[in-house]
């Protein structure tokens, strides 16, 4: 099977696991226990505690609307995980309602319930956009302002958030719960950049072996990540050497070592943490592009030559 279809997959396989974990987030914990939460989920859910329409109704009308102003920023491929991940997310909701008939597992410890719930909420946000989907709702909008800026996604649903858990007090009329809920988006978003972080860590290995042309192709062929030779010399025994220059995800690390063990043993190997890595099969620049006024761009023509 090709890499490309492996990679898309995986990629749904993930979601589907992702969306099970917000499902039970909402469902077992937060729904039942009347905590408020953010995203289209936080509104069905106040539209189902104010006039008991079901919440994956809801969550699916509002879905669809939202995806149609996404679909020509975010790019079909992106909508089409997310509209996948929305039904998954629906369908999940409903069976687990059908099941649980809408009673939580924890009933007399509010707190413990938000705590859980949130956790499963975000990382389940998190491993979705990780996965280039998502559950849909706020997080489209997080994911088509991240696409130009460099925002923290936690901090934008954040945002985005806030004002609806704030909002379901219109329908708990109980600021406890609404507290309850700050604090469900607090946890969530938290978790959603420690996922979408730990996904997108890089490190980089610098390798100096006898084998390194040896190593070198190994890396190419089974990691599938990029060398550079470097030419050094050893200030101690004055010789010249070759030594090699890696960038991969941390994922991809053990996978490095295992290849140098296995030809050199005995290769001396550096690896550190890098900050951010972007290019060819990692993360995507992120610049502003200013647009200049037609004003500016016709005076800019008539400027003389110098």
């Amino acid at each position: 099977m090709p890499r490309k279809k492996k990679s898309e997959l995986k990629d749904y396989a993930i979601i589907t696991l992702a969306m099970l974990m917000g499902s039970l987030g909402l469902t077992v914990f937060l729904l039942p226990n009347h905590i408020g939460m953010g995203g289209i989920t936080g509104i069905s859910s106040i539209i189902y505690w104010g006039f008991e329409i079901p919440v994956e109704v809801t969550y699916l009308v509002i879905n669809a609307t939202l995806l149609a102003f996404a679909l020509k920023i975010l790019g079909w491929r992106f909508c089409v995980k997310t509209i996948y991940a929305a039904l998954t997310f629906a369908m999940f909701v409903w069976l687990i309602r059908q099941v649980t008939h809408d009673e939580a597992i924890i009933n007399d410890q509010p707190f413990m319930a938000a705590i859980l719930g949130a956790v499963l909420m975000g990382s389940s946000i998190g491993m979705g956009l990780s996965s280039n989907g998502s559950t849909g709702g706020t997080d489209v909008i997080a994911a088509m302002i991240n696409k130009y800026h460099d925002i923290s996604l936690g901090k934008v649903i954040l945002l985005c958030d806030i004002t609806i858990i704030t909002s379901s007090y219109l329908v708990l009329h109980d600021w406890e719960q609404v507290l309850y809920g700050y604090v469900v988006l607090i946890v969530s978003s938290a978790c959603v950049d420690k996922v979408v972080n730990m996904n997108r860590r890089s490190v980089q290995f610098f390798i100096i072996s006898e084998k390194y042309e040896e190593i070198g192709k190994a890396i190419n062929t089974t990691v599938q990540r990029g060398c550079t030779t470097l030419t050094g010399n050893g200030f101690y025994s004055g010789r010249d050497m070759k030594m090699l220059f890696v960038l991969a995800k941390q994922t991809e690390s053990s996978m490095i070592f295992r290849t140098i063990d296995e030809i050199d043993p005995e290769a001396f190997v550096s690896q550190s943490a890098v900050i951010g890595v972007y290019g060819l099969g990692f993360d995507k620049f992120k610049v502003n592009k200013k647009k200049k006024s037609p004003r500016a761009a016709q005076a800019k023509k008539e400027e003389p030559a110098r």
